[in-house]
Order: C-alpha cells, then structure tokens, then sequence
C-alpha cells in the first residue's frame, strides 16, 4: 500500500471597492490563478507523477482518497448571506478551467451545463459550501454548510492523477484567504494479465491527449 500526497498553497485576494473587481495577490499565492478575470474565481493545478508505476507496467488501484485542511476560509467585511464554493478533485485527465468550474456547479453527473468529466474519470471530488451568518461575520471566518463527495475510484494506469482546487466567492466581501491543504490517495499497484493492462495503458494514453498543459 502507498499514500500519494499532493499539496495546494494558500492564496490571498482583494476586491476593489469602487468596482467590485477581485485581484489575486501573487506574492503570498503561489500557483494560484484567476481564470475569468475579476470573478471571484480561482484555481489551483497540480499533479501525481506515477510514472515509475506505469514502467513495471502496473495498475493503480485506490483503496482511499483525503483531503487534509488548516482551516475554514477567512473574509474580510463579509456580511451574512456571503458565500463561498469550495472543489476539490482529482481525475485522470487533465481538465480545462471550464471543466472544474462545471464540475464546481454540477458535478460530474448528466445533464444541461454539466462537466464533461465522467464518473470513471473522476478519481474523487469534494465539493464544500461555506456561507457567512449573523455569528461569524464579526469575526471574518464562514461557517461550514454543506460537504459532497463524489467519485469512482477506479484503478488506471496512467502516469498522472491531476490534483485541483477552485474557489469561487460570491457576496459583498472585500478580502479573501483560502488557507493550503494536502490532497491524499491511498493506492496499492498491482500487476495485471497483459489484455487488461494493454487496455487500460491505451485509455489513459487517450484520456492525456485531450489538453494536457504541462
């Protein structure tokens, strides 16, 4: 059994007051991007290397996935009703912006403006909802509404698992801290008759030629 680990770094971003537009401070948000500018909206990209796996010509299979955190989300002048999304995925292949905002919205289940991430290529996702109420505003830390997970765990031999984090504010606050965390998997390889291997090796080969950015 092995445990692969993947961290994101924290982030830090403002909102200009005089036209509501967010900046992201890059000095204290390293790997952290704003892909729709000014929307509140952003993204951190990383990846598992199981390269050396994929040259024993064996297969991945996931026993756990984890996400580890430091703490909640901190705003600043956050009024009640202010809200925040918060996805954590991990697929098989590489993902466009687009694609993890969908997924942020809708899953990866079927249906009008749904990601075009299946289930099999979703190795695991966690989807958090944090809003502001009349208790916490005072003190700048959102409270903890709602926790999904969705996901497959399906074996792959791929040498890559892409690692993502996006958050996305909505509301009147004027700052933002997204503090860093730990993705986890929990995977044991393991050598397959050659029909079956071959088959997976040639849908993960498939699968990276989609927009692998790297």
């Amino acid at each position: 059994m092995k445990t692969l680990a993947k961290e994101h770094n924290s982030f830090t971003a403002t909102r200009n007051p005089s036209n509501g537009h967010w900046d992201l401070t890059e000095a204290t948000s390293p790997g952290w991007t704003q892909p729709y500018a000014n929307q509140g909206v952003f993204v951190s990209s990383n990846y598992f290397d199981l390269a050396g796996l994929s040259m024993d010509e064996k297969t991945l299979f996931f026993k756990g996935a984890l996400v580890q955190d430091v703490i909640n989300p901190a705003t600043t002048q956050s009024a009640p009703g202010d809200s925040l999304l918060q996805l954590d995925l991990m697929s098989v292949r590489p993902l466009s912006n687009d694609e993890i905002f969908f997924f942020l919205v809708n899953g990866n289940l079927q249906g009008p403006g749904s990601s075009t991430l299946t289930y099999h290529e979703t190795v695991y996702g966690r989807i958090r909802q944090f809003v502001t109420t009349v208790d916490t505003g005072a003190w700048g830390s959102m409270s903890l509404l709602s926790n999904n997970q969705l996901g497959s765990m399906q074996p792959t031999a791929s040498d890559r698992i892409y690692s993502y984090r996006m958050i996305s504010a909505a509301g009147a606050l004027t700052a933002l801290t997204g503090y860093g965390c730990r993705h986890l998997l929990a995977a044991e390889s393991i050598e397959e008759p050659d029909f079956q291997y071959l088959y997976r090796l040639m849908r993960s080969y498939e699968l990276q030629q989609s927009h692998d950015e790297d």
